[in-house]
């Protein structure tokens, strides 16, 4: 069954900027007396007539800066280049934890993932399960795929693979890019094999692939490369002829796949260009040594490190019939050449907040933004920097305040005038990057590579021809609803000048107006493989 047969999976850690606020009262489940995970879902449907394409972003709660950070360090202790018995599990949980207390969704489930693993002594299998229902309730798609994944192994409730399939369709339906992936690989079938857990309806398989591959999800693309190579009618049939068209959407798909950290994408395309199994029937055009052994490079990197991204990928293995640049066949050069790169980060100037004590205080490499929560409960409903609310005469700074924890009371004055000394309603302040709204995509150490800012700074829109050769870095407001699957390192793209700029909809199978997409110079260097 795929991934679904592991005792666990770990998110990958794509990096995550503040997203538009979701209330959180809105997510809250039909009946709270029942518990996340016996709540009553619709049986798995495989026969479905169509499917809407949702998209998890949208969905998320906001995701708090200094949370992001910590969420990041902790993967990077991760690293596949230090060993597991060396790694400092110990700070990763507390980090991750940190994360977590700030309602950073990833945090979240990456700690149930943690003890699940046994990382930590106090919590088990049923401290994961009460995360990822807590997950659940803030209305995170991902959290529903991840308690179909804890049904389908039994891990902390007891095993039942038809409940599995139930969460993994609530998940899908929310946009969750993981469901999307696994459910749509399983209605590929030309009929169903229920026996096999495969069923036959190609049609919303492609549009369920479809949209996690929009979503960055790379696996979807290997499977989307077996659907797109034949002529399919309306209803997904198949005589099984390829044209010069659909094996190059195929071709296409997989070179896409690559960039997005397919393993299996990248081997595909190492055996089709070095040592395809029927020539006759070949997918790419030609023979090629050359583009095999550099596919095979970046195949047995993902082998090594699934979280790797290669945004950049054309400018070291462009498909034909664009010329390779010239390489000195060595490793590290291709593969940081097809990374993503990033500025080095600005120094951030002392603010108000950096200058107050705690618990007041605010790293100068954040700012705070209301986000239009209000409690008014006793207590902190959770970790986050709390002020009071406007339109009660309180002028109290925003301070850090731990789940639980009470708020303060303050002499106000009522509606007739008259002072009373007691509770008041309090907002959450979100903590945001104070760099003045700077185009600086993050992410874990090790998966992108500092570049010094292009001088001038060049930006432009989807519809213009790309003015100078570089890494393009594609950007939405900080409060786009889609912001966090557009603003990431693994949308830069390698562009020669000349060349137009990707369009969401047609290149991304987003739906996203090209308006609303601007394009950045991130690193004007020509491509230098030794």
């Amino acid at each position: 069954m795929s991934k679904k047969n592991t005792v666990f999976f770990r998110l990958p850690f794509l990096a995550l900027a503040v997203l538009l606020f979701v209330p959180l009262i809105a997510c809250k489940m039909p009946n709270d007396k029942v518990l996340p995970r016996n709540q009553s879902l619709p049986l798995f449907n495989p026969h479905v007539s169509d499917f809407i394409c949702e998209t998890e972003a949208s969905k998320v709660p906001p995701i708090d800066a200094q949370a992001e950070d910590w969420f990041l360090a902790a993967r990077a202790l991760e690293d596949p280049e230090i060993f597991v018995e060396d790694r400092d599990y110990k700070k990763i949980v507390a980090l991750t934890r940190q994360a977590a207390e700030r309602l950073h969704w990833k945090a979240m489930l990456n700690l149930a993932s943690l003890y699940v693993e046994g990382r930590d002594p106090l919590h088990g299998e049923e401290e994961a399960v009460q995360l990822v229902e807590k997950a659940m309730r803030l209305g995170i798609p991902a959290a529903y795929d991840r308690m179909g994944t804890y049904y389908a192994n039994g891990t902390g409730v007891n095993g039942d693979i038809t409940r599995a399939y139930a969460f993994w369709q609530k998940a899908a339906q929310m946009g969750n890019p993981q469901a999307l992936g696994f459910l749509g690989e399983k209605l590929t079938a030309g009929k169903d094999y229920p026996g096999a857990e495969m069923w036959g309806n190609i049609p919303v398989a492609i549009k369920m692939m479809e949209c996690a591959l929009g979503q960055g999800y790379g696996p979807s693309a290997y499977d989307l490369s077996y659907l797109y190579v034949v002529l399919r009618t309306p209803d997904g049939t198949s005589d099984g002829e390829r044209t010069t068209e659909t094996k190059e959407r195929a071709l296409q798909v997989l070179h896409t796949g690559v960039r997005l950290g397919c393993e299996k994408c990248a081997n595909k395309l190492t055996i089709e260009f070095g040592d395809p199994f029927d020539l006759a029937n070949m997918l790419v055009p030609y023979i090629d040594k050359a583009r095999a052994e550099r596919y095979g490079v970046l195949s047995r990197e993902l082998g090594f490190n699934p979280n790797a991204r290669f945004p950049n990928l054309d400018k070291v293995v462009p498909l034909p019939p664009a010329d390779l640049p010239p390489w000195n066949g060595d490793r590290d050069t291709l593969l940081h050449a097809a990374m993503g790169v990033r500025p080095p980060p600005a120094t951030p100037q002392p603010s108000a907040s950096s200058l107050l004590q705690k618990p007041y205080f605010l790293a100068a490499d954040y700012a705070l933004r209301p986000t239009g929560l209000l409690s008014d409960a006793p207590t902190a409903p959770f970790s986050a920097y709390w002020q009071p609310a406007k339109g009660q005469g309180v002028t109290e700074p925003a301070r850090l305040f731990s789940e639980g924890e009470e708020f303060r009371h303050f002499s106000v004055l009522d509606a007739a005038g008259k002072s009373r000394y007691g509770p008041v309603t309090w907002e959450q302040c979100l903590t945001i990057r104070h760099n003045h709204a700077a185009v600086e995509p993050r992410a874990a150490r090790g998966l992108l590579r500092e570049v010094a800012r292009p001088e001038p700074l060049l930006s432009c829109a989807c519809g213009q021809a790309c003015p100078v050769s570089g890494v393009w870095q594609p950007w939405v407001a900080a409060d786009h609803p889609l912001q966090a699957i557009v603003n990431q390192y693994w949308r830069q793209t390698w562009l020669t000048q000349g060349a137009p700029f990707p369009r969401p909809r047609r290149d991304w199978l987003l739906d996203l107006p090209d308006g609303e997409v601007t394009w950045h110079l991130m690193d004007a260097s020509l491509p230098d493989l030794g």
